[in-house]
C-alpha cells in the first residue's frame, strides 16, 4: 500500500522554487514545513532532475534487493558519496537510506523487501477446504505470522490469511469451520471448549508479550549506537 504524503506535489514545487531561486533561506523553508535540512535537499534535487511531475503519488512501494541495500550502504560507509547523492542518484528518501545505515552499523540483517501490493489489495481469490486452511494457518504461526508470504505460497489473499489466523488465535481449528458468522460465544460451549479457548488466548498473550521485549531490545540497540 502507498504511503500518505505530507505533501502535495505542489507545495513541494514552492519549497524547491524558494530555496533553489534564494526567496527564502533553507533553515526558514525547514522550520515552516517541520522538515529536515536533508529533506529539502532531496526534493531540490528530484525537481531539478524531473520537475514536479517527479512529486507524483507513487502507485507502489519501491522494490529493494538486500544485495542492493548492502552495495548502497558500503558506499556511503567508502565515502564515494553521501547520504543525499545517493539517495538521489538512485531515488531513495534520505529517511530510508539512513535506517539501511543504522541496520547495518547495528548488525542487523538487511532483508530483501518487495511490497507484492496485489497481495494486499486483492480480494479472496479462491475457495479453500478446512484442511487447506489449517496448513495455512500452522505455516503462518510456523514462520513469525507472515501473512504476507504465506499468502503468496498458497495463493489466497493478505486479509484470508490474516482472517484465518485471528479466527484459530480465537477458536481454534473449530474457527476455521466455515460456519457463516455462526461462531458461538464462550457462554454457549462447554467447559472443556472455554478451558481451550482460554488457554489459546493466554498462549497468544505470551506471542505477543515477547514480541514486545524482542522490539524493546532493538530499540536499546540503536540507542546504543
Amino acid at each position: 500500500m502507498s504511503r500518505k504524503e505530507r505533501f502535495t506535489p505542489q507545495e513541494k514545487e514552492q519549497a524547491c522554487i524558494d530555496y533553489i531561486e534564494g526567496n527564502r533561506s533553507k533553515v526558514e523553508i525547514c522550520r515552516e514545513l517541520y522538515i529536515s535540512t536533508s529533506t529539502i535537499q532531496h526534493w531540490a534535487a528530484i525537481y531539478n532532475k524531473y520537475g514536479v511531475a517527479g512529486f507524483a503519488k507513487k502507485t507502489k512501494n519501491s522494490s529493494y534487493s538486500k544485495q542492493f541495500k548492502i552495495e548502497i550502504v558500503e558506499k556511503y560507509i567508502r565515502g564515494e558519496a553521501s547520504s543525499i547523492e545517493l539517495g538521489n542518484q538512485y531515488d531513495i528518501s534520505p529517511g530510508l537510506l539512513r535506517k539501511w545505515i543504522r541496520m547495518y552499523n547495528a548488525n542487523i540483517e538487511l532483508k530483501d523487501y518487495n511490497p507484492k501490493q496485489e497481495v494486499y489489495m486483492a480480494e479472496a481469490r479462491r475457495k479453500t477446504t478446512k484442511e487447506e486452511r489449517e496448513e495455512i494457518v500452522e505455516y503462518c504461526l510456523n514462520n513469525n505470522r507472515d501473512y504476507k508470504n504465506t499468502a503468496v505460497k498458497f495463493d489466497v489473499s493478505y486479509s484470508q490469511v490474516y482472517n484465518w489466523v485471528r479466527k484459530y488465535d480465537a477458536c481454534g481449528l473449530e474457527g476455521l469451520t466455515d460456519k457463516r458468522g455462526h461462531h458461538k460465544s464462550d457462554d454457549e460451549v462447554d467447559e472443556l471448549e472455554r478451558l481451550r479457548r482460554e488457554n489459546l488466548r493466554l498462549k497468544r498473550q505470551l506471542e505477543e508479550k515477547d514480541m514486545v521485549v524482542e522490539l524493546l531490545k532493538k530499540v536499546k540497540e540503536f540507542e546504543r549506537m
